[in-house]
């Protein structure tokens, strides 16, 4: 078997709430949480797993995921009538709008955590 990628913790002020944020802009399925985390799986099968570390702060971390052209559709949407701050590009000097780089469109956005949020609709490679 070649090396795939499984799994990754995610560090939340809030699991739960950073897992439901998750949940809903991506449409992730639920998955069997245990201990200290709230998992989510995507589609590929790799295992979304949301934690409070002991720390008082959390060090940004960027999340990039690759959607359906549907799937863009219905998670623009729902960030746009949430009020969600969105950027066309990762520095934040496009607020409101998404991109149409690469062949397909992309938007960045922040979790409940602060962590980089990107969703893309066709891979750079």
């Amino acid at each position: 078997m070649t090396a795939r990628f499984n799994h990754t913790i995610i560090a939340a002020k809030d699991r739960t709430a950073s897992a439901a944020f998750f949940r809903d802009i991506f449409e992730f399925a639920d998955a069997p949480s245990w201990g200290v985390f709230t998992n989510l799986l995507c589609d590929d099968g790799v295992l979304l797993q949301f934690a409070e570390p002991p720390v008082e702060s959390i060090q940004m971390q960027h999340y990039a995921f690759l959607v359906d052209d549907e799937l863009f559709d219905r998670a623009y949407a729902r960030l746009v009538e949430r009020g969600i701050d969105h950027w066309a590009d990762p520095h934040g000097r496009r607020p409101g709008e998404i991109n149409d780089e690469h062949g397909g469109r992309g938007v960045y956005f922040r979790d409940p955590a602060g962590h980089g949020l990107e969703m893309i609709t066709r891979p750079y490679l």
